[in-house]
């Protein structure tokens, strides 16, 4: 069935329209923000930043194996790690960001080398050395499940999982190497309608985040 918005009533599109704002406001509202009296500065300085693997946890599950829970946390960092990294080359394309951001191939490849997924302990100033860059995005993402059909499948939890709300919290952090310093910090919190999958996470995310990046233009 096609909706026509031209039919509804004046009355209900002022209804929508203000109940549109307010989930917009909302969605701002609950995020924190910390914005360092250098963050501009030291940023401006950056030639070259990356993306470090987020850290990701999925909420315990009854009946399910601990290490299938791990695999799917592993997955799932990959899946947001390539979409943050896509949506900042976008925004670089449209000259909207003036850094330039490594490749998630070759950051992997140098941390792989520097032993980080061996978990071995590395400060942020660290990484960028590893890495060769002049700043780290570094992130984690807690989730009360998959943000997938796939990994849902995966951990056994299809039948009766996609009526639940998917709680997200979610936070960004930018670190300077010089410095060693945390330049800036987003944490937000929200449930459900954030986006049901990576990509549609990251987007709205990002497009909120970003409006307080010191990266953008």
């Amino acid at each position: 069935m096609n909706l026509n918005l031209m039919s509804i009533s004046p009355r209900w599109q002022q209804y929508a329209m203000i109940l549109l704002i307010l989930t917009i406001v909302s969605l701002n509202s609950c995020a924190k923000i910390y914005y360092s009296p250098e963050a501009k500065s030291r940023a401006g300085s950056h030639k070259l930043i990356a993306i470090a693997p987020p850290k990701v946890s999925i909420a315990a599950q009854k009946k399910v194996d601990p290490e299938a829970i791990k695999e799917q946390q592993k997955t799932e960092s990959t899946n947001f790690q390539q979409e943050m990294y896509s949506w900042l080359l976008k925004r670089k394309m449209q000259n909207r960001i003036f850094v330039e951001v490594q490749d998630v191939a070759t950051t992997n490849a140098k941390l792989k080398k520097a032993g980080y997924f061996d978990e071995t302990p590395l400060s942020p100033a660290e990484i960028c050395e590893a890495l060769g860059v002049d700043g780290i995005i570094t992130s984690n993402y807690s989730l009360t499940k998959p943000m997938s059909e796939g990994g849902a499948v995966a951990l056994g939890l299809l039948v009766g999982f996609w009526g639940s709300t998917n709680t997200t919290t979610v936070s960004l952090e930018i670190h300077d190497k010089q410095t060693q310093k945390l330049l800036w910090n987003y944490n937000h919190k929200v449930s459900g309608s954030i986006g049901s999958t990576p990509a549609q996470l990251v987007d709205n995310l990002m497009r909120n985040a970003s409006k307080n990046m010191p990266y953008s233009n």
